[in-house]
């Protein structure tokens, strides 16, 4: 059974629907990503589940409970905010021990649990601090300790790294998941960084055009993403989109690019005739000094090193713009001119040109 089970779930204000019957699941333990662009929603997703927001139409349950019209302190979840959200006029301790000052706990269990917490998350010399002595790094894991202090079966975490500094979001990217999988809980993190959903999340829930428009482990969503909107989010620099049309051919299925035929998947042969869009990530294209088959003549037009890749602006024989983008600094930087890409048939990704829908390639 589901922990945390989101059933057609609607909210609207004034100006419209935000969410539209949208549905989602988490199991026991498991780390579910939120993302999508500013607005979509993922904030108020958040608010719902925990009970500050009440839905228009549809259910929620938690553990198999339906907590709809349930109180948030009687749905036993934790919430982390981006803006840390301290009590200024508390300590750090103070601070983390409010989730169980609220619910009347012992004193010796308060300490306990505070000074556990704090052990996890590296900031027990800091407990006596007040917020205003903290440093980012610090209040961020003083809101996360008092998220978690409680033992929440379900914890909401509100783009927690959004305001720290690139070091600590880096740091803690790869710290958090082990973190949260100590604490047992089953958690919902919301994030704008395309990075961090996928570095964090068992799955993600891709939130577009008021409903989830994916939700798949982190691998799926960025190789077989479901539509043209999910592809574009995914990725650095973006995905290239090529508008083209299939050709039959008795070697199997072609298109054209830069007036030259290129290969495609056989599971692709049911597309002939028909525009699409290909999708091919910038990493999955390779660019050589001479012709080889399958490759097509380019212009390289801009080199820009990005340390570990080499990002290229290339430009095809019909006026198309493409990115490539190499592993590693090569010690000869690329020149512009003349030049030759190719890509792998399993790097190939077809979108409808109308819905904008990934096309699955057919079975042989």
């Amino acid at each position: 059974m589901a922990n945390l089970e989101i059933r057609s779930v609607s909210k609207g204000f004034k100006t419209g629907k935000v969410l539209d019957r949208i549905s989602l699941t988490a199991e026991n333990g498991e780390i579910v990503t939120v993302f999508g662009p500013s607005g979509s929603g993922k904030t108020l997703l958040l608010r719902l589940v925990a009970g500050v927001e009440q839905p228009d139409e549809g259910t929620i349950l938690l553990g198999g409970r339906d907590v709809t019209d349930r109180a948030p302190e009687a749905r036993g979840v934790g919430m982390a905010f981006q803006n840390f959200a301290l009590f200024p006029h508390m300590s750090a301790f103070d601070n983390v021990a409010s989730a169980l000052t609220a619910q009347n706990a012992p004193r010796d269990v308060i300490r306990a649990k505070v000074e556990k917490v704090a052990a996890l998350l590296k900031i027990g010399h800091v407990l006596q601090h007040a917020p205003r002595e903290l440093s980012n790094g610090q209040k961020q894991r003083t809101a996360l300790a008092r998220a978690l202090v409680a033992e929440p079966k379900i914890l909401l975490l509100d783009d927690p790294l959004r305001n720290v500094d690139a070091k600590l979001r880096y740091e803690m990217r790869l710290e958090l998941p082990s973190l949260l999988k100590a604490s047992g809980s089953t958690v919902l993190y919301v994030t704008q960084d395309y990075k961090e959903a996928m570095a964090l999340g068992d799955r993600i829930a891709v939130l577009s055009d008021r409903d989830f428009a994916h939700i798949a482990q982190p691998a799926e969503i960025y190789r077989k993403p479901a539509t043209i909107n999910v592809a574009s989010l995914f990725g650095d620099p973006t995905i290239n989109l090529i508008s083209v049309e299939p050709l039959a051919s008795p070697a199997g299925p072609k298109i054209g690019i830069g007036g030259t035929l290129l290969s495609l998947p056989p599971g692709y042969a049911h597309m002939a005739g028909r525009t699409c869009v290909l999708g091919l990530r910038a990493e999955d294209i390779a660019v050589e000094d001479e012709t080889s088959p399958e490759s097509f003549p380019v212009e390289v037009l801009a080199v820009t090193p990005l340390n570990e890749r080499t990002l290229l602006l290339l430009r095809t024989d019909d006026g198309g713009e493409i990115l490539a983008s190499e592993a590693g600094a090569n010690e000869a930087p690329r020149r512009h001119g003349p030049a030759f890409a190719r890509f792998g048939s399993r790097a190939v990704l077809l979108f409808e040109s109308a819905s904008g829908r990934r096309i699955a390639p057919q079975a042989a």
